[in-house]
């Protein structure tokens, strides 16, 4: 899961509600990111998709993922925000995927929407054809329209490509992580922030426990928390 930002994290903190919704948000990424190449048709997922797809969502992300999910991590994600997966599909050869982007949105203790781009996929063949950042772009337009504050990701810091697609949308990137994939990789971490004076997330923080950097640096402690903790992973 990825980012950078500045240190607004809790600059929203003393804003009522009713002041809140009407802050301008930061970042819109809109139509022109968007691209459509011949033969590519993109769809919002549903339940009514996992029969079709889950397996091929599976197999596209896990073919090059540096951590094996097990099918209960998609599912997590699949069946609580549907919505905010959107696929890409070949339809010159029976509308097989040809990318993937996987999300998720809550409110984080408490406080602001905070959205979270856990998977995003492309298969060889299809990449470098703008389709990676219309995914992730009409991800995020949903997000914003559900009145997201933030948006947080992970990426290893040697894929340029995926560090380079996110930085084009707005995300900066917040922290290092050492040793945070279990290979052994580092990571960045990329922040979106949507709103003014409006974010939470500390650069010294993980995207879900607020973790010394010591806790940080232990990978045994990483991957032993469940489908809560899941290191976003951008195959681009």
């Amino acid at each position: 899961m990825s980012n950078n930002a500045g240190s607004n994290a809790h600059a929203g903190a003393g804003k009522d509600k009713s002041s809140a919704k009407h802050v301008t948000p930061l970042a819109s990424p809109s139509s022109h990111f968007q691209v459509t190449p011949p033969g590519i048709a993109y769809l919002q997922y549903s339940l009514e998709h996992e029969p079709e797809y889950l397996c091929q969502i599976r197999d596209l992300i896990t073919k090059d993922l540096s951590e094996p999910y097990s099918i209960y991590v998609y599912r997590y994600f699949l069946y609580q925000w549907a919505e905010l997966c959107f696929l890409a599909v070949d339809t010159t050869d029976s509308n097989k995927l040809a990318g993937v982007v996987i999300c998720k949105l809550e409110q984080h203790r408490g406080g602001p929407m905070r959205g979270y781009i856990a998977m995003l996929a492309t298969k060889e063949g299809f990449r470098g054809k703008g389709i990676a950042k219309t995914l992730v772009s009409k991800a995020i337009d949903l997000m914003i329209e559900k009145d997201a504050d933030e948006i947080a990701l992970e990426t290893e810091e040697t894929n340029t490509a995926a560090i380079k697609l996110y930085e084009r949308l707005g995300f900066l990137r917040s922290k290092k992580l050492h040793r945070y994939y279990l290979n052994g990789n580092s990571a960045y971490r990329l922040l979106l922030y949507l709103k003014e004076g409006v974010g939470s997330i500390q650069t010294d923080y993980d995207p879900y426990h607020d973790l010394p950097p010591s806790a940080q640096d232990d990978p045994g402690y990483q991957h032993d928390h469940g489908p809560h903790v899941i290191h976003s992973h951008s195959i681009v």
